[in-house]
């Protein structure tokens, strides 16, 4: 079964690495689909790849990825052990914000990616993540470090590491946010099948059937 996964994982990344379902594949160097093992307990979910990821083809491999692995051992995680994507898989322009056409049409990738690696825990990172989890009403200030459980899935927000390089003071709360998730760690419980409709992908709207 994890065989069968990790083939159809690899699919999916397969159809990122070729996607033209928006403009950003225009300016692309390398679509970043993103890394880590099937059953990966914990998947983070960024905004979108910068500069040094489309040049390397991997997620989070500049100074907010450096922070984000810092904050990972921390907790005693190694980053090998979790699984890295962004909403979007190709870097926007200037590393402006994605809009919100891009974010729909990478949206079906992210789902696809979230029912084959099975994570116990979501960690959106800042607000353009979090709002597509949750629903564009959440932001990183309202929403950070707030567990939120649907069925035996946990959605834990948190700041996105890059806006910790830019205003130190969020080092400690994105810090405190981590042990949030070193706490929810400790909990056994195994995460529920992901319900799929009619077996198509699911779609953003469907998030809340199976989280």
């Amino acid at each position: 079964m994890g065989d069968n996964r990790l083939a159809e994982l690899a699919m999916v990344h397969s159809e990122i690495m070729a996607c033209t379902k928006c403009d950003l594949h225009k300016s692309r160097k390398n679509a970043v689909p993103g890394e880590g093992p099937i059953g990966a307990k914990i998947m983070f979910v960024g905004e979108g790849p910068g500069q040094n990821e489309d040049e390397q083809g991997r997620p989070f491999v500049g100074a907010a990825g450096k922070l984000l692995t810092e904050l990972l051992g921390s907790i005693g995680v190694s980053r090998s052990d979790v699984f890295i994507t962004n909403i979007v898989k190709c870097r926007p322009p200037n590393n402006r914000a994605p809009r919100k056409a891009e974010i729909e049409a990478c949206n079906p990738y992210m789902m696809s990616q979230i029912r084959l690696v099975k994570p116990r825990i979501v960690c959106p990172l800042g607000t353009p993540a979090i709002a597509t989890v949750l629903g564009e009403e959440s932001s990183a200030t309202r929403a950070h470090g707030k567990p939120q459980t649907k069925g035996n899935v946990t959605i834990l927000p948190m700041y996105h590491p890059a806006a910790a390089l830019y205003d130190a003071s969020l080092k400690e709360v994105l810090a405190s946010d981590f042990n949030v998730l070193k706490d929810l760690l400790k909990d056994p419980s195994p995460p529920r099948e992901p319900v799929l409709e009619d077996g198509r992908e699911m779609r953003r709207e469907t998030l809340e059937k199976w989280v």
